[in-house]
């Protein structure tokens, strides 16, 4: 069986679905290797480096794909038919039966989605895998979102126009930044773990009681409005049970009054398939200091300011809002290689060794929560 790998072309991305090291346990599972020449050089890696591991370097991207039997990518495919306005078309050059692993964007890519079954491509997303125990070393969404959480911090220092940490002078004394970070989930925990390194006074909010715990174990102070509904406000199962508008309200003023204290805040809040639910609102933005910054992690999916504008940094009302769209891909070579092992664990859980074949185990968790297309048939829809 033969793995191809092509050069990422959609703009602003720079990482890669293959590292040296991946190459080496594809080629030890009796797979061979094709690579774009040039696929891994945005993430520091050279051809070189990937012959040494034992992978093929070819110059096109047909020659890497047309008789590929696993195609492994980071983004979704280019088409001609499902991608707009782009004159590229990875699907045509896929052949028949190939099975195609990436990050597929399922929620907005249904024409996409179409074109592959008509191809007879086998599709996996790599966002569905099911957080559980035994798919944690595949889970894309963890690890690229833990750097992303990581980049959004460095953004805003980069564009913050003070220091983060204390600073105490014979000029005078600099005061810590104040960071809020809104939404504790795996980006929102590493923003809070950077944003204490940096020095920064760090608080945090999120709609999960069971959040407070993590918040504060990274030292930061927990925002809620912390009564009795608060202390009832989660399932058995671990969800959040819907509030009361009377608590909404509350919650919503403590928030308010909180951004309004705040030098940066960081938002990260997203919802698969739904637009990103509004945490600060242009009224928020207004009683924010001039020289102040939000860095919104959601602005491709309508963002959890409606000033956000994706992959822009404006500035309103003296508060610069950044709202890149990929900030993982900025941390490219790290990216790449977490990306790569969790596409190499996935792998993995189909390739039968002895027989030297892949083995697609409808019945497994795993492989049905993320299947998109088998036999021509588009297996799940997204509305």
């Amino acid at each position: 069986m033969q793995v191809g790998v092509i050069k990422e072309r959609r703009a602003g991305e720079l990482r890669v679905a293959i590292t040296p090291e991946t190459v080496q346990k594809f080629v030890g599972m009796g797979l061979s290797v094709v690579i774009e020449t040039k696929a891994g050089l945005t993430a520091a890696i050279t051809d070189k480096s990937y012959q040494e591991a034992g992978a093929n370097i070819v110059k096109t991207p047909d020659e890497a794909l047309k008789n590929a039997d696993i195609v492994l990518k980071v983004r979704k495919p280019l088409s001609s038919k499902g991608s707009g306005t782009n004159t590229e078309d990875e699907v045509k050059i896929m052949k028949a039966g190939a099975v195609l692993i990436c990050l597929m964007e399922p929620y907005s890519s249904q024409e996409l989605i179409k074109t592959l079954a008509d191809r007879n491509i086998i599709t996996f997303s790599m966002e569905l895998i099911p957080r559980i125990t035994r798919a944690q070393t595949m889970d894309t969404l963890s690890s690229q979102s833990n750097l992303a959480g990581y980049k959004a911090v460095l953004e805003a220092a980069h564009v913050f126009g003070r220091a983060f940490p204390m600073m105490m002078t014979a000029a005078g004394t600099v005061p810590p930044a104040k960071c809020l970070v809104m939404g504790a989930g795996v980006a929102g925990l590493q923003a809070i773990a950077t944003a204490r390194r940096l020095g920064a006074v760090v608080s945090a909010s999120d709609v999960r009681p069971a959040a407070k715990e993590n918040v504060e174990s990274l030292g930061a102070s927990f925002v809620a409005v912390e009564d009795e509904e608060f202390q009832q406000a989660e399932t058995a199962g671990g969800y959040a049970k819907e509030m009361s508008d009377e608590y909404k309200q509350k919650q919503a003023e403590l928030i308010a009054s909180t951004v309004a204290k705040q030098d940066i805040v960081i938002c990260t809040a997203l919802i698969p398939g739904r637009p990103a639910p509004v945490l600060v609102s242009a009224e928020m933005v207004k009683t924010m200091r001039p020289g102040s910054v939000l860095v919104d992690l959601a602005a491709e999916q309508g963002g959890n300011c409606p000033l956000s504008v994706p992959d822009k940094t404006i500035i309103k009302d003296g508060v610069s809002i950044i709202g890149q769209t990929n900030l993982a891909s900025a941390v490219a070579i790290d990216a790449s290689i977490l990306f790569a092992k969790n596409l190499l664990s996935f792998v993995s859980l189909m390739i039968n060794q002895e027989d030297n074949q892949l083995v697609i185990d409808i019945a497994d968790e795993i492989i049905k929560e993320s299947l998109l297309t088998k036999n021509g048939e588009v297996i799940q829809t997204f509305t």
